[in-house]
């Protein structure tokens, strides 16, 4: 007999998905929310417009730029959603572009009030113009390789990372072009210059400025100059790299040809100064051969704002925020051995509130231990002066045997996976590169220890990367374990990365794309059956992205069961909390504050007797179906508490959290009167350091969720 209510989910109709492209533009808006919010210090309002910049480039580069291929190879039907699509991003961008010249403004008045100023070529006094031109002399043009534009030659290929000056000068009654990179990735982007003669404050001026200031000296001797200006451009290009399948080449070999192929990719987007001439723009357009498809953005006159991200740091200590100090856990600092800790109770560690150093020196002290054979570790994205690929340099040399599965497709740095899989191999370790058409996402490291008669592992299972610096900015969990069936399966997964042709059985964990799709929708399906039997039915689930249908459909069908949701997602989500007869009771909010919320945890009431997993999975089709991720069982009940704590501080945080309503409009949660402000990464670190919890509202946001009637 069919069931009625999964037939009806089978039929819902795509108005209960929010586009994916649409909801990821939604969370980058809340990252603007912070650039725009006065609370916040206003150097680091300048580094979240950064932040908003660099992922709206990375947003062209990937989300962008796979519309325009559906629109190429679609059939009609699916084609002209996809062009509605792109016309809905287009009309999005033109709104968020608005929303960033207001809080450009913005920012730019509350430096000014504190003294610090970014100031134009034509701004300067002598002394300063004195010093820009010796600056210029002695560090820029030595850096600069112009290009004179004749149509008589072909343009060289543009990187979409760089920007670009086009020069238009007037010499006689001829106009000629001329395109100059600037060179942000060998010299600042920002100078700090002498201060204005009578006038304190800090004053800096942008790397572009000074190429404008002493534009005659770039071409000096080549074209005479009656007048010269430069107007800023910049590309984004599609990142989709292409890997031939075949076996004549070494995968290494193949993705390094693949990235050579990423900067002649097609672009996706102009970005050019809204002041630069129509026939500058006519013949640069006519010039790269831009397409209907091709988006053409008109700005102000400065792009790549991403580089506020790394606006010096200038002091007073007020204008960013004050610094959380890491908490020390006294068990790990005791003195005795890291091994013997594991083995008396799991180690669970919460970054950045926690110190990466643990892990580091669980490595550092693998290396040295004469008891440990062997070390096997998946890296994704790793440090540049990374301490982790020292320690396992380090293990090789004292006899250790030790394994790297290195993503090499780990996207905008498989340059530097190059890099390091070369390193590796060349201090000794075995470097494996893992499945081909699966990404190994996950976050894995097992140690082999010789104790006593037998061997014993231990394992470490993550929600981000073995990165000393993103520890310091990503909110992410680590469990260390030598629980025997962690260990077996954690083995089991690299014998799978090694030799892909086994089909492992895990004892405990869900591993995609295996199991970790079924074990998440056997989860849910009990809560369900659960709710149906009368009993109380909940599930909290944290992470970075929902956009996975089956699961939208699963949990459109929990809520009509009666089970309570809560969702807490960073990014991008699908899911509709809220529809009257489908998500009633579901509520979503998203945190955006200093920290980037990083950790997927996924807990289920499970009928008083909770579940809890944490690891690298989202809830999206290529991380359930096309990455090898693992889920992992929390046992120990002092992390289930701390997870427990942490969702519901987040839960009822009623400063940083916003509602995700039907189309996402990022309303802030209110706090009600006489109710305690609760800003959850600030009391999350007072928690974790003195054990005091906060006293939550007795009631939530939206109507506390209830029973629905089920469907005929």
């Amino acid at each position: 007999m069919s069931n009625p209510i999964k037939k009806r989910f089978a039929d819902l109709d795509e108005d209960l998905f929010m586009p994916r492209e649409l909801s990821w533009l939604s969370f980058n808006a809340r990252v603007l929310q912070e650039a725009r919010d006065e609370s916040v210090p206003i150097v680091q309002r300048l580094r979240y417009l950064g932040i908003y910049s660099n992922n709206l480039d990375e947003f062209y580069r990937v989300r962008v730029a796979e519309v325009r291929r559906l629109i190429s190879v679609a059939s009609s039907a699916n084609k002209q959603q996809s062009k509605d699509l792109l016309l809905a991003i287009q009309k999005k961008l033109v709104e968020l572009q608005r929303e960033f010249d207001r809080a450009y403004r913005a920012v730019m008045k509350g430096l000014q009030a504190k003294r610090i100023y970014l100031v134009g070529e034509d701004q300067l006094d002598e002394g300063q113009i004195r010093f820009v031109q010796a600056y210029f002399t002695a560090s820029v043009l030595p850096e600069l390789e112009p290009i004179l534009l004749r149509e008589s030659q072909s343009i060289p290929v543009l990187a979409d990372e760089s920007i670009y000056l086009a020069v238009d000068i007037k010499s006689g009654d001829d106009y000629h072009y001329a395109v100059v990179e600037v060179p942000t990735d060998r010299l600042d982007r920002f100078i700090e210059i002498p201060r204005r003669k009578g006038k304190g404050g800090k004053v800096f001026i942008v790397l572009e400025n000074i190429i404008r200031a002493c534009l005659a000296q770039v071409f000096r001797g080549v074209i005479e100059i009656d007048e010269a200006t430069a107007y800023c451009f910049k590309f984004s290009r599609d990142a989709e790299l292409e890997i031939d399948a075949g076996i004549s080449q070494s995968l290494i070999d193949k993705m390094a040809m693949s990235l050579k192929q990423r900067r002649k990719a097609d672009a996706v987007r102009f970005v050019y100064d809204t002041t630069m001439p129509q026939r500058l723009l006519d013949y640069l357009g006519h010039r790269f051969g831009f397409g209907k498809y091709d988006s053409l953005v008109a700005g102000g006159r400065y792009h790549n704002s991403k580089d506020f991200m790394s606006f010096p740091k200038i002091g007073p200590k007020y204008l960013e925020f004050k610094p959380l100090p890491p908490i020390r856990i006294a068990r790990l600092d005791s003195g005795k051995s890291i091994f013997e800790c594991i083995r008396e109770r799991d180690v669970f560690l919460y970054y950045p509130y926690h110190p990466f150093d643990y892990v580091t020196g669980l490595l550092k002290t693998a290396a040295l231990d004469p008891k440990v054979t062997s070390i096997k570790i998946c890296l994704y994205r790793v440090a540049s002066d990374s301490q982790i690929v020292d320690a396992l340099l380090n293990a090789v040399q004292n006899g250790k045997r030790v394994l790297a599965v290195v993503e090499l497709a780990a996207r905008f740095d498989e340059a530097a996976n190059i890099g390091w899989a070369h390193r590796l191999t060349e201090g000794g370790i075995k470097v494996i590169f893992g499945i081909p058409g699966l990404k190994v996402h996950s976050k894995l490291l097992l140690i082999e220890r010789r104790e006593g008669s037998s061997a014993r592992y231990y394992s470490h299972i993550g929600t981000g990367n073995f990165n000393e610096n993103t520890a310091r900015l990503y909110t992410d969990f680590s469990l260390i374990s030598c629980d025997r069936n962690v260990g077996k399966d954690v083995y089991s997964v690299f014998d799978f990365l090694q030799y892909n042709y086994k089909r492992p059985t895990y004892r405990v964990l869900m591993v995609s794309p295996h199991t970790g799709r079924s074990g998440l929708l056997d989860l849910i399906e009990k809560e369900i059956e659960n709710a149906r039997g009368g009993y109380r039915a909940s599930m909290t689930l944290k992470c970075n992205n929902l956009v996975d249908k089956q699961m939208t459909m699963k949990l459109y069908e929990a809520s009509e069961a009666g089970v309570e949701v809560k969702l807490i997602i960073r990014g991008m989500c699908s899911l509709l909390p809220g529809v009257k007869g489908i998500s009633e009771n579901i509520q979503a909010i998203s945190i955006v504050d200093r920290y980037l919320e990083h950790p997927r945890v996924y807990v289920f009431y499970n009928r008083g007797n909770p579940r809890y997993l944490i690891g690298s999975a989202d809830l999206m089709t290529r991380n359930l179906d096309y990455r090898v991720e693992v889920l992992c069982p929390v046992y120990d009940e002092g992390a289930q508490k701390l997870i427990q704590d942490t969702l519901d501080q987040q839960w009822y945080d009623n400063v940083k959290a916003r509602i995700l309503d039907q189309n996402q409009t990022n309303k802030m949660v209110t706090s009600e009167k006489r109710v305690a402000r609760i800003r959850s990464q600030e009391s999350i670190h007072r928690y974790l350091s003195e054990g005091k919890l906060p006293r939550y509202p007795k009631s939530r946001m939206n109507v506390p969720a209830r029973r629905r009637r089920k469907l005929k």
